[in-house]
């Protein structure tokens, strides 16, 4: 069985609701957790907010982190899980910001650079990751470590 099999019938069955801001992933996130029957119990919304307009228009990211750390930043994923805890207030709250590829990376900023804010029960754990590989393994690991790391804190 996999990991996400056993995370979401775990939040099904302690009604733990969640809701995600995935920017790299671009949905699969949220493509993987809605593949099971009777999550619209717990699911809130997932936003896919790619551009920093969204970002900010939606999550209320700050313009000043964006400007001063970039998109891909341990601060704009943080903004991204706070920006969904006041519009949703929901258990969990999971963020994506990174550089999948194959394009887009720097010295600073490689390609597989990823980071991934999680929100449970107000606690904010922020996870800076580098990921090998092409584009949707990235975007898989990425996935991965989110299901292993929910699995863990609830």
């Amino acid at each position: 069985m996999p990991l996400s099999d056993k995370v979401v019938k775990k939040l099904l069955q302690k009604k733990i609701s969640l809701s995600i801001a995935e920017s790299c992933t671009g949905g699969l996130i949220a493509n993987t957790i809605t593949k099971y029957s009777g999550v619209s119990k717990i699911f809130s919304y997932g936003i896919i907010s790619y551009s920093n307009e969204a970002k900010t228009k939606y999550l209320s990211v700050s313009k000043t982190n964006l400007s001063k750390f970039g998109a891909v930043s341990k601060e704009v994923a943080e903004d991204m899980i706070n920006g969904l805890y006041e519009n949703e207030k929901t258990k969990i709250c999971i963020s994506t910001t990174g550089i999948a590829g194959p394009k887009g990376g720097t010295k600073l900023k490689p390609v597989g650079l990823v980071y991934i804010g999680i929100k449970v029960n107000k606690n904010n754990y922020i996870f800076k990751k580098i990921y090998k590989g092409k584009r949707l393994d990235i975007q898989r690991k990425t996935r991965d470590f989110i299901f292993r790391k929910i699995n863990k804190l609830i």
